[in-house]
């Protein structure tokens, strides 16, 4: 609970720092004013600036970058008109948040993929995970269910035939190693390595604490018709925007594909 309260705390902070630092500017939603988004730091906040520092002059546009560091607030920021757009979402987590709290929002093109990943301190491959081994997982139900099809698709549980992005614990048929899942907050996986078998940890979070996706899961997602692409999500009505139109068209360059390739050497995805 310590940890949960941090996170959310450090996010609040953030957003009030970036809030501040444009003050009580009511033009900021106005054509021509700064276009303001929200991310997680690594990579859509990395992603981003490359954008802002490289290219965004050239179309007059300007970028102000907006640092949260949980799944939540992004959303609520959003909603609450302090952001013109965020980029940290997939569409099934945006699915899920529009349900539970009717956000009325847009998602644009893919950008980019973090394999999810699975990771562990303890072995050096699945087929050595102890009998009765506790894994952590994402605890959002869209990225629990992505865990566990991960996990399945390794041969380490079943799923019932036909659940996909929907599994839950409930959906598991088989479970040949005993295996215990501890759901967590995303953020929180990493530091969970000390504590269990496996953690299977959102390519985004592996990133920021020094892990190589690419190098160090035991087990990584593919790029292949994956649904889970990282995107720009606005407010329903707002993809008009031409700044917005504008950072989609800099987004899916071909100069924000090379970064991408070079600076994570496979460890994110470009989706276009």
């Amino acid at each position: 609970m310590m940890r949960r309260t941090l996170v959310a705390l450090t996010a609040a902070a953030t957003l009030l720092t970036g809030l501040a630092a444009c003050g009580n500017d009511s033009d900021s939603g106005a054509a021509g004013g700064a276009l303001k988004i929200g991310v997680t730091p690594v990579p859509h906040g990395e992603i981003l600036k490359y954008v802002s520092d490289n290219l965004a002059a050239a179309e007059g546009l300007t970028i102000e970058i907006v640092e949260f560091n949980d799944y939540v607030q992004p959303n609520t920021a959003l909603q609450d008109e302090q952001l013109d757009a965020n980029y940290f979402q997939h569409v099934p987590y945006l699915e899920e948040e529009i349900a539970a709290k009717g956000y009325t929002f847009t998602p644009l093109k893919p950008v980019h993929i973090e394999p999810l990943g699975v990771y562990s301190k303890t072995v050096t491959e699945l087929t050595a995970v102890p009998d009765g081994g506790v894994v952590a997982i994402p605890n959002d139900p869209s990225n629990s269910g992505r865990a566990l099809n991960l996990l399945a698709a390794n041969g380490l549980i079943t799923l019932k035939d036909g659940v996909g992005v929907n599994a839950t614990e409930q959906d598991i048929t088989a479970n040949p190693k005993n295996l215990t899942f501890e759901p967590l907050e995303a953020a929180q996986l990493p530091r969970s390595l000390e504590d269990t078998a496996l953690s299977v940890i959102n390519g985004n979070y592996a990133i920021e604490t020094g892990l190589n996706p690419a190098a160090d899961a035991l087990a990584l997602e593919t790029g292949t018709d994956n649904p889970y692409a990282n995107l720009v999500v606005v407010r329903t009505g707002s993809e008009t925007d031409e700044r917005i139109v504008k950072l989609e068209k800099l987004l899916h360059s071909q100069q924000v594909k090379d970064f991408i390739a070079q600076k994570y050497n496979g460890a994110v995805l470009a989706a276009f």
